[in-house]
């Protein structure tokens, strides 16, 4: 990754994404790493914070606004994805209470506490 100071990359943005459990912060790191930059005028570097392990630490260096702009916004639609996603299927949302019941759906099994 080029680093901050570089010349070539002069623009730069960090995003904290806070996610509700370390657990849905490491899945979306895990499934937005899959996927690396395009455009070698871009890189970009994820990690989940050490202060916070919920938070997701998204990196960007570029060589211009625009090709930041135009990265950002497809990690974002990237990132809507991801979290429809665990919002639909992942145990550890579906089962906060206020949500749809998932009662009867298959593999989700809730107990009582």
């Amino acid at each position: 990754m080029a680093t901050p100071s570089s010349p070539d990359f002069p623009c730069q943005l960090t995003l904290t994404i806070p996610l509700p459990t370390p657990t849905l912060a490491s899945t979306a790191h895990r499934v937005l790493t899959i996927d690396a930059e395009l455009s070698p005028l871009v890189h970009r570097h994820l990690s989940i914070s050490p202060a916070a392990p919920n938070i997701l630490v998204v990196h960007y260096v570029a060589t211009t606004n625009r090709m930041l702009r135009v990265a950002v916004n497809g990690f974002f639609d990237s990132l809507a994805v991801v979290l429809g996603v665990m919002h639909e299927c992942d145990e550890d949302v579906v089962l906060v209470p206020g949500g749809e019941s998932v009662e009867g759906a298959q593999g989700v099994v809730q107990v009582e506490g």
